[in-house]
This record gives C-alpha cells, structure tokens and sequence, in this order.
C-alpha cells in the first residue's frame, strides 16, 4: 500500500513541477491511501492482492513535450529506489545483526515487491506507465484508437490472471538482487 501510494505521489509531485497542477488541486500530493487508490482498489488488494493507483495529469499544462513521459516514469522510479533502500537496510541488518530474521524477512519482501513494481509499470501497456513513457519518444502511440486501447488493457488482466506475467516477478527478482549484490559487496569491503 506504501509502495504504490510513494508511486502515485511521485507522479503528482513530478507533474505539479512540470506544469500541472490537476493532481496537485485534487488533493494527491499525498500519501493517504484513499485518495491515492480508493476504495476498491484497497478492497481489491486485501482480497485478491491486486491493487492499482491513479493520479490524474493534463499534459496540455506541461511545459515539455516529453514532460508527459517524466511524471509516468516518476512512479516506476520510486519503486526502484525503495527496492535500492529495501535492499541497503536488508544488507545493513544481515551485516550488523544477522539473527534479526523477521525484519530481514520484511525488508526483503519489500525489495521485491518494489522491483516486481518497477517492472511491471515498466511494461509498454496501457494503462501501465511504461506506455506512456514510450508514448513521449513514439508521439503516433498516443493516436490508437481508443477500442485498440481497450483491448490492450484487457489483454493485459487477463495474462496476470492466467498467470503469464510470472517473468515481471523474475525481472524484480533480478533487480533486488542486483541490489543485494552491490551493497553487499560494499558492506565487505568497508569491513575487511
């Protein structure tokens, strides 16, 4: 809930610095879930574990025609930083106090589901972030008719149901490994 609310937040501040102030006036410069997801995607969340944000934009208030792509790639880039920081307590904590397994636990669990985050907000899908950050160097994206765009989107929620976009969890996998693997290395040398 954290994850995605920083997220949206990250798109509501980004736009509010770029020129729009439509997230900003709508009171999402905030990190309250209710605004930033509402209720049924809370609802969705505890019940299923799928969850969503929304943080409306006017791209016709920005001042730069690739603006529109910053504030989409803002949220994904929150995701990735809080996996970095998931991972540098992780490591932190396994360096200083190993047996402290239930917060090494949690703090990998939040890597992850960061990681995970990024790389499907990456996806080039609409309504996923990544299309429209794709959308800002491939201008006759934004010119699908409304209907193609509608039957993305299905395409999309039905492979996350069949369980097809198991590789997006490999690719969070991956980068909080990464991760993991830096700071480690780090933490080694500052203790040789």
């Amino acid at each position: 809930m954290f994850s995605i609310c920083l997220h949206e937040y990250a798109h509501a501040i980004t736009a509010l610095k770029c020129g729009d102030d439509t997230a900003a006036s709508q009171g999402h410069l905030s990190l309250n879930p209710a605004i930033q997801m509402g209720g049924m995607s809370i609802l969705f969340l505890f019940l299923i574990g799928i969850a969503w944000g929304a943080v409306p934009v006017n791209e016709s208030r920005m001042r730069h025609r690739l603006h529109p792509a910053l504030v989409a790639f803002a949220g994904p880039l929150s995701n990735l930083i809080l996996c970095a920081l998931f991972a540098l307590a992780w490591t932190a904590i396994h360096t200083m106090a190993p047996q402290l397994d239930h917060a090494k636990y949690f703090l990998g669990i939040g890597s992850l589901v960061n990681g995970t985050l990024f790389c499907l907000n990456m996806l080039p899908i609409p309504p996923l972030d990544g299309w429209t950050v794709l959308a800002g160097f491939v201008p006759r994206m934004k010119h699908l008719s409304p209907q193609v765009l509608q039957n993305i989107s299905f395409l999309l929620i039905a492979l996350m149901l069949f369980g097809a976009l198991r590789f997006v969890s490999k690719g969070g996998e991956v980068i909080s490994g990464f991760f993991y693997t830096v700071f480690g290395y780090v933490a080694r040398l500052f203790l040789q």
